[in-house]
Parts: C-alpha cells; structure tokens; sequence
C-alpha cells in the first residue's frame, strides 16, 4: 500500500455531475482487509518498541540511582548502629536498669520502627509505579481504533 499524495486519487474529488466522491482505487475487498490487517499489525509492532524503549528508560533512571542509595544507606547503618548504643546507655542510666535490659528495649523499639519503615517502602513499591502507561494506554486506543476499522 502506498502512502505517497497521488492527485488522481484525492479522496476529496467530487463528481460534480452525481456529487458524490469519486473513488479511483480497484482493489477489492479482501486486498483492503489486508492491508489494514498488514497497517494494524506494523502500528502493534511499533507500539510493542515503543513500550521497551520506555521500559529502558525507566531501568535506567532506577539503575543511576542505586550507587548513591547504598552508600548512603551504609553510612546511615553505622550512625544508627551508634546512636541506638548510645540510647540503649541512657535507657539503662535513667531507669536504673543493667545494659542488656536498655539494649533489648531500644532493640525492640528500633526493630518495630524498622518494620514499619519496611511496610510503607513496600506498598510504594509495586509493579504497577513500574509499569510503561503511555504505551499501554495508546495500545489501548490502537486496539480501539482496529475494532472500529473492522466494523
């Protein structure tokens, strides 16, 4: 099927004396069928690349951000390593308790505030935030536009 302008047969001409459009094109039923089979299955093909390019895109955006998150992450471990040392001495000091006793009471507390932390990070993190929605929704539309070309 060719998409090049041919003058001959611009669908706005009119047969002044019926005035109706004039249609030079001869294919047949079956041919026109298959080309908008062969134009539907090329535009699929195209959002399909579409939806890996994308899907690279965001890859890559999550991948650059993986060398500063870890090791800042490592940095925060060993400050919260000290600072629950140092809280788990002042539970013992103020409440007159020996260590183990302060130790297992920050534990519990950071452990429990650890696990929330955990939970919320999680519920961020699904597939759907993952997902390439600008091509599943012109797929969407695409499939739209074939059913309504076929009916």
């Amino acid at each position: 099927m060719s998409t090049s302008y041919d003058p001959k047969r611009d669908p706005s001409r009119f047969d002044e004396t019926s005035a109706r459009a004039v249609n030079d094109d001869v294919r047949s039923v079956p041919q026109l069928l298959g080309d908008m089979v062969s134009e539907v299955t090329s535009l699929f093909r195209k959002e399909i690349q579409l939806a890996r390019a994308e899907m690279g895109e965001k890859v890559s955006e999550a991948g650059g951000a993986i060398p500063g998150i870890a090791g800042g992450g490592a940095l925060a471990f060993g400050g919260l390593i000290l600072l629950l040392l140092a809280a788990a001495a002042l539970v013992s000091r103020v409440l007159d308790l020996p260590e183990g006793w302060g130790l297992l009471i920050v534990g519990v507390i950071a452990a429990v505030g650890g696990y929330a932390l955990i939970r919320g990070g999680l519920s961020k993190l699904k597939a759907t935030n993952l997902t390439p929605t600008r091509t599943a929704e012109q797929l969407s539309r695409d499939a739209e536009a074939a059913k309504d070309q076929v009916r």
